[in-house]
């Protein structure tokens, strides 16, 4: 279960570049984090555009028209991933976003876009006023009863 930020300088994509981008980033973090591609997995991974009106990069603002710089944040539950599911979320990421930009060449550039995957260990999910746990959010993606549940 992913929840995914998308961080960019405010209006910076056009909306074929968010419906791209919102079409696809999701569906494959999931598929880098192995989870079902199952109705109930998708409806508990979200992605959020954040549109910012201040980017600086070395003290120095981005001016208005540059090529836009990409901040990718996902939330992962803690246990989910391994070294090689890490960069392959990495990898899709990158992708989706190259895919989706006028000049996808400059993603091989360091400064472009990051990836931040953060873990959160398990009992810091919450919904329904309840913890969750990784066994939860695995029952609701598979549409199957939790095994236990706390």
């Amino acid at each position: 279960m992913p929840f995914v930020e998308l961080f960019v300088p405010k209006d910076s994509l056009d909306q074929e570049q968010r419906e791209k981008i919102g079409s696809r980033l999701v569906s494959e973090v999931m598929l880098a984090e192995g989870a079902p591609d199952t109705e109930a997995a998708r409806s508990i991974s979200w992605l959020v555009v954040n549109e910012i009106d201040a980017w600086f990069v070395g003290g120095r603002q981005l001016p208005t028209g540059e090529k836009p710089k990409y901040v990718v944040r996902v939330g992962v539950p803690a246990g989910s991933l391994n070294d090689d599911k890490r960069h392959d979320m990495v990898r899709r990421v990158t992708r989706v976003l190259a895919d989706a930009d006028e000049h996808p060449a400059r993603f091989t550039e360091a400064g472009t876009a990051w990836v931040h995957i953060n873990e959160i260990p398990d009992g810091n999910w919450g919904a329904r006023g309840e913890i969750v746990r990784l066994a939860d959010i695995v029952a609701v993606a598979s549409a199957q009863p939790a095994a236990s549940s706390s």
